[in-house]
């Protein structure tokens, strides 16, 4: 009784906020776009009338000296730079603060994210504490928990954050999530708000050139998980973003397998850029289910990189999700060409799951976690149902024990 009582709150809560998104105003990120349009980006930080930025990026794009060009465009354009390059794959509270305190300490304006998923977030989240320095990373976890709150306290507004990324996946460059990690309770959970949305993304092909094929592929999965998630979400999607993903799926399944085998082609790099910028867009407003928060928390406990568990973890729920989710999942079927005349509707949703399957092997990509250790699987599925409910719009609402189960068979 008590089960069924919460799901009715779920999903009343979850059709109330299906209807609240209507009157939202979608600001959508602007783009600067095509190869080497990096070095147009500090003309436009100088248009916006910054003279200071603080750009945060990690280690390996700074020894790879992948910012180089663009630190010699600021210093032309006359843009002074700080710098925290020391973020982690899973950006914790301490690079955020870290990043937050040089941001003060140099008087910075804008921020600039450069990198993958991990420096996107690490600088969203700084927005976040520039707009509200008085509120710990911890209290702004979950849903509007930045400017709402803001606007009552009388606190700032978040600085301009200009989005370059160097993978085609995360699609953080439009979204209004920012994942975070408590490196003290290994809890990794999402801050979420439209106030730490970027202002502008750059998407440049060239910076994706160098990218090693295992990342290429566990990238380019995470951005199916984006759109595959958002497309058989109930109540939040709108007729663009539903349009947006089939157009993420169908981009994915046509170029992942080029930039894996062949990283010079431009023109594919270039596609799974837009494909990783659509499943960004629908996600933002069709939301994500319980791959994420599964993977979240398995990149909490084990350092599982985000991708990878994105990767790994989708068919697993999709087949879940069972009869609930195979209209939408026959839909893309059709869209990606893998289902057949005269199939049925779960017959075509199963040529979906089995078509991400086969993808995964030509990607090289495993079937199983070896890291999963028994005894934390209960805290896991803890975890992974606090962030997915009662926001999430999932097809079906997974219980602890449907969790635990889930997560038990992706143990190797």
């Amino acid at each position: 009784m008590i089960w069924t009582l919460k799901k009715i709150f779920y999903r009343t809560y979850q059709f109330c906020m299906g209807l609240s998104l209507k009157f939202i105003p979608w600001f959508e990120p602007e783009i600067i776009s095509g190869a080497d349009c990096i070095k147009k980006l500090p003309a436009v930080i100088k248009e916006e009338g910054f003279n200071n930025v603080l750009v945060v990026t990690d280690a390996g794009l700074m020894n790879l000296h992948m910012l180089d060009p663009f630190f010699d465009a600021l210093q032309s354009a006359g843009v002074k730079y700080s710098l925290y390059d020391q973020v982690q794959p899973n950006p914790t509270i301490g690079n955020i603060e870290a990043a937050f305190k040089i941001y003060k300490e140099n008087n910075c304006q804008a921020i600039v994210a450069f990198g993958g998923g991990s420096p996107m977030d690490c600088a969203k989240a700084t927005c976040a504490r520039v707009a509200r320095p008085n509120r710990p990373v911890t209290k702004m976890r979950g849903l509007f928990k930045v400017m709402l709150p803001a606007f009552k306290m009388g606190s700032l507004f978040p600085p301009t954050l200009f989005a370059v990324p160097t993978t085609a996946g995360t699609g953080s460059e439009t979204t209004i999530a920012a994942v975070v990690l408590d490196a003290e309770t290994h809890e990794k959970y999402p801050i979420t708000d439209p106030a730490i949305r970027p202002k502008y993304a750059v998407l440049d092909p060239l910076l994706t050139i160098g990218l090693p094929p295992h990342i290429s592929a566990i990238s380019g999965m995470d951005a199916l998980t984006h759109g595959v998630e958002s497309y058989i979400g109930k109540f939040y999607n709108s007729r663009e973003t539903r349009q947006k993903a089939v157009l993420a799926v169908k981009i994915i399944f046509d170029n992942i397998e080029m930039v894996f085998k062949n990283g010079k082609d431009m023109e594919a790099r270039k596609q799974m850029q837009l494909a990783a910028y659509y499943g960004g867009y629908t996600f933002t407003r069709g939301g994500v289910g319980n791959i994420h928060t599964i993977g979240h928390n398995l990149g909490g406990m084990y350092g599982v990189p985000h991708g990878l568990a994105m990767t790994v973890i989708m068919p697993y729920v999709l087949e879940w999700y069972g009869e609930a989710a195979h209209k939408r999942l026959a839909e893309l079927a059709d869209a990606i060409g893998v289902s057949k005349s005269g199939m049925s509707r779960p017959q075509k949703a199963k040529a979906f799951i089995e078509g991400v399957k086969e993808l995964n092997k030509r990607l090289n990509i495993p079937d199983k976690f070896d890291c999963i250790k028994d005894e934390d699987i209960p805290m896991i599925a803890e975890r992974a149902l606090l962030e997915c409910n009662p926001t999430y719009p999932v097809p079906v609402i997974m219980s602890k024990e449907d969790c635990v189960a889930v997560i038990r068979s992706l143990k190797a």
